[in-house]
């Protein structure tokens, strides 16, 4: 039951982004701030690299999608 809880929670938390790197994509522009995207960023890196060793899949997956969509934000936030 923990473990269903826990896949649960960690796809709606990995999802969350989604929607905003969708719209940088489809805009070709991120509208988040650099300091928003640094800490995010660093901070959900630092915690997969945090998490790696313990193989916890359902944060892995949540930390993972979360680094891609931040990525496709910068990378529209650089090329704008």
């Amino acid at each position: 039951m923990l473990s269903t809880i826990g896949w649960i929670g960690s796809i709606l938390l990995s999802f969350c982004a989604v929607p905003e790197a969708y719209k940088s994509w489809r805009q070709r522009e991120c509208f988040l701030g650099w300091g928003f995207l640094g800490m995010w960023g660093i901070g959900e890196l630092m915690l997969f690299i945090y998490v790696l060793p313990s193989l916890d899949y359902p944060l892995l997956l949540n930390y993972a999608l979360n680094i891609l969509c931040i990525g496709i934000m910068c990378f529209y936030k650089i090329s704008r």
